[in-house]
């Protein structure tokens, strides 16, 4: 199975290397992905928007011979459902990394712009519980190599327009919520549970770590993503 790796802000392709491998091992075909205008300067990234993120996971699905496997972490997630939306006949299975399905019309986040794009703005402006397994030199080694957002992409409203990405089956990897934690937050926040429970296959599986589980407990998100794709 071709397992298609979305990472999410600030994040390139290579923010997938510790859980590649055991998806290898396993017999899938991983395919990281480094988004569009990530890392480049406003004169060349400002003319990116959310949509351009959403094409590259879509012309990564149509180059599959076969159905597909979506992963997307954190703000990858609303990516990959824009894709979902765009081949829901193509796509086997939609996993979130502590991250949840949007409702259309959200965007991922709000951050500030530096020089007309958005760097990472440090690891002191996450919350705690999202950081506290993230030790001194995992955070050093990961900030150093974070690259800037182009400016649109964390704010552009996703589109979707076909309901038939709700027959999709959907596995939510959670840091350290479980599904009925899950559940009762999405039940307050509007469109966002109206999404969730439109869903027909959902499951969610508590992964025990913060935000980052790929740096955090790599071994641990590898297997869930194994036992995900089944």
């Amino acid at each position: 199975m071709d397992i298609i790796l979305v990472p999410g802000l600030w994040l390139d392709g290579d923010s997938w290397a510790p859980v590649v491998g055991p998806l290898h091992e396993a017999g899938h075909t991983p395919v990281a992905l480094t988004m569009p205008g990530l890392g480049q300067g406003a004169a060349s990234s400002s003319g990116i928007r959310l949509q351009d993120w959403i094409d590259a996971v879509i012309d990564a699905v149509d180059r599959a011979e076969d159905e597909v496997v979506l992963v997307g972490h954190s703000g990858g997630g609303n990516v990959i459902w824009g894709a979902v939306d765009a081949r829901p006949d193509r796509v086997a299975r939609a996993v979130f990394v502590d991250s949840v399905p949007p409702p259309a019309g959200s965007g991922i986040s709000e951050f500030d712009l530096v020089d007309g794009v958005i760097p990472f703005p440090g690891w002191e402006f996450f919350p705690d519980e999202e950081v506290r397994d993230l030790d001194v030199p995992t955070r050093a080694a990961t900030a150093r190599t974070a690259l800037s957002v182009p400016a649109h992409v964390p704010t552009d409203p996703i589109v979707l327009s076909d309901e038939r990405r709700y027959d999709v089956p959907v596995t939510l990897l959670m840091g350290s919520l479980t599904q009925n934690e899950v559940e009762g937050y999405v039940a307050r926040w509007g469109a966002y549970g109206d999404e969730y429970r439109k869903i027909r296959d959902v499951e969610v599986v508590r992964i025990g770590s913060g935000h980052w589980p790929q740096f955090s407990v790599p071994e641990r998100l590898a297997e869930l993503l194994v036992a995900a794709v089944r």
